[in-house]
């Protein structure tokens, strides 16, 4: 099986075993990414975060069908918390998506292993997979835990944010972070009660920020807006079209300083292990001869 031009036929086999490999084989990983990173960066990427509950899956399932009315042919990245038990991902989202799936939209949960936010190198290169077997727009979405939206919106060119009235979202409950990320803000599962009152806030709210973003009402249930939402994005697609290269180039300048610091850290790492000046500055520390300050800063002048 020859993996690279499997996976440029889309061959969805080809994707899955492609994928894996970047999860969990850095070696093998690094030969792949090597034969398709010229080809990369072409691809629009779309973040969609939030709360649990917030309906990200069903969205992002009707979305997905809109898109390809469109002329689309979107993927979906789905970052799911890490199972502690066995560190894979929690499948439910695709299970919620079995809708897009069978119209030819291709879906993979991805555990997000306690990587900073959900951005690890992973979903970078998955990302790069999937653009080399023809997909476009790359869908992300994530859980919306923690620093993780934040992170999401550095890795894609839009970032959709989605709330809904039954999580006890209100405006002194959403993050800051939250208010500054996205483009498109939702107001899912919009046919519940406060609704309403939510997109007003929210609206009020989001629009003092500079990026004046769009703010807009959804149902899944109803499919109330699905198809506006699907269409404010083919435009935001067509715009961003034109700040693609300079995006790219931030994102690479961020992606090889994170590999460059990773390497630094596990060399240093290495090498503090087998120390015998470590060990002894450590001798100090423990016992209260030095303060763990005043024994980093020696420590650091003799790796000068």
């Amino acid at each position: 099986m020859d993996l690279v031009k499997d996976l440029k036929r889309g061959n969805r086999r080809a994707i899955a075993r492609a994928i894996s490999i970047v999860e969990n084989n850095e070696k093998e990983a690094r030969i792949l990414i090597k034969k398709i990173f010229k080809s990369s960066g072409q691809s629009l990427t779309i973040g969609i975060t939030g709360p649990a509950g917030a309906g990200k899956s069903a969205l992002i399932n009707k979305t997905s069908i809109e898109l390809k009315k469109l002329g689309y042919k979107a993927a979906v990245l789905a970052i799911d918390p890490t199972s502690h038990l066995t560190g894979g991902a929690i499948l439910g989202d695709r299970v919620r998506m079995t809708e897009s799936t069978d119209s030819g939209i291709y879906i993979r949960s991805m555990a997000s292993r306690g990587a900073t936010g959900a951005v690890s190198m992973a979903l970078r290169n998955s990302i790069r997979i999937l653009e080399f077997a023809g997909f476009n727009p790359i869908i992300i979405e994530s859980v919306g835990a923690g620093q993780t939206e934040v992170d999401i919106s550095r890795v894609v060119d839009i970032t959709t944010v989605v709330f809904n009235p039954n999580t006890g979202d209100n405006i002194q409950t959403i993050k800051a972070g939250l208010t500054e990320i996205g483009d498109i803000y939702l107001i899912n599962k919009s046919d519940l009660p406060g609704a309403n009152q939510l997109f007003d806030s929210v609206r009020d709210f989001i629009g003092m920020s500079e990026k004046n973003p769009l703010v807009m009402m959804t149902s899944t249930k109803s499919n109330k807006g699905i198809s506006e939402f699907a269409k404010k994005l083919q435009g935001l697609m067509e715009t961003g079209k034109k700040s693609k290269k300079q995006k790219e180039e931030m994102r690479l300048d961020m992606e090889l300083r994170d590999i460059i610091l990773n390497n630094v850290k596990n060399k240093v790492s290495n090498m503090l292990d087998s120390s015998k000046t470590y060990a002894k500055y450590l001798k100090q520390v423990q016992t209260k001869n030095l303060d763990p300050f005043e024994a980093a800063d020696k420590m650091a002048k003799t790796l000068k």
